[in-house]
């Protein structure tokens, strides 16, 4: 057992080349993301899953501004969850309902499913900086995020792949423990490899169990490879969201001049309109007189 109690991610490859790794730790991240959004332990469970997927995913891409976006829209109460990430390790992620008041815990795990719900759809989006980015689709396979998660990948991408994710919640409600890996059989990868690779996966304790005891991410992947793996890269991660009043004038644009006329007479009253950033929940407030001029600019464009 070795490395510090950081956020990281370590990529890496292993049997020549046929195989790709990605193992990482995001306790910090996800008890960032409890602590802006005041969900409760499942939901906390949930949607700290499915951004430390998206970490996994945004290991994948090439550049550190590209993006991909991860959202889970299944018929449980949490509602709409959706985490994004970019090839630097930054991620940010919120969800429709943190607070359900279902059940919690269910035969003695974290009722993440029965917040999710198990019917629905995952939807992958790739900003590559291209025109258009990638869009795929899948329905959920389980609502526990990593099994559907390898789903897409199995699905859409036709990507043999295993996605182990975990979120350890205390009793107090706080994250004591995060983190996962994701490990693919790329193509040319001898059957006997693949098959030996998927049963050592599959015998692995969940991935709390391994941070709880102290075991890194460059753990995980000895406990894999015994035989040894290359490191491709060696990332911190962290929450980062890039909101700003520039980015917010520009949105609030978007919603056009009738929209922006209904909003600027509700809060004329008390002088200021105030919005809040639903991935951070940072609060950003704007004067009747910049109201007046972002109408302005909304009817110039008409």
């Amino acid at each position: 057992m070795s490395g510090p109690t950081t956020d990281y991610l370590v990529r890496a490859t292993a049997h020549e080349g046929r195989v790709r790794a990605f193992s990482i730790r995001a306790t910090g991240v996800v008890s960032e993301l409890r602590d802006r959004h005041g969900t409760e332990p499942a939901v906390t469970a949930a949607l700290g899953r499915l951004a430390t997927g998206t970490l996994l995913f945004g290991a994948m891409l090439k550049e550190r501004d590209h993006l991909v976006s991860v959202r889970v829209s299944g018929d449980g109460p949490a509602g709409t969850l959706l985490a994004s990430a970019n090839g630097g390790g930054e991620v940010r992620g919120l969800v429709a309902n943190p607070q359900t008041g279902t059940e919690q815990v269910r035969n003695g795990k974290l009722n993440v499913a029965g917040v999710v719900g198990r019917r629905g759809r995952l939807t992958v989006t790739r900003d590559l900086g291209l025109r258009r980015p990638y869009v795929g689709m899948v329905e959920l396979a389980s609502g526990e995020i990593g099994d559907d998660l390898a789903h897409y990948l199995h699905s859409s991408e036709q990507t043999p792949s295993a996605v182990g994710l975990g979120v350890f919640v205390d009793r107090s409600g706080a994250v004591v423990a995060a983190g996962g890996w994701l490990i693919q059989l790329l193509p040319g990868v001898a059957d006997g490899t693949a098959t030996a690779v998927e049963d050592i996966v599959r015998a692995l304790p969940h991935p709390t169990t391994l941070l709880r005891a102290g075991h890194s991410p460059d753990d995980v992947l000895d406990r894999i490879f015994a035989e040894g793996w290359t490191e491709q890269a060696r990332v911190p991660v962290r929450f980062h969201c890039p909101c700003s009043s520039e980015r917010l004038e520009r949105a609030l644009l978007l919603l056009g001049a009738d929209e922006l006329h209904a909003i600027l007479e509700k809060d004329r009253a008390t002088g200021q309109t105030e919005v809040t950033c639903e991935f951070c929940t940072r609060k950003y407030y704007l004067s009747t007189a910049q109201m007046e001029e972002l109408l302005a600019t909304a009817r110039s464009r008409n």
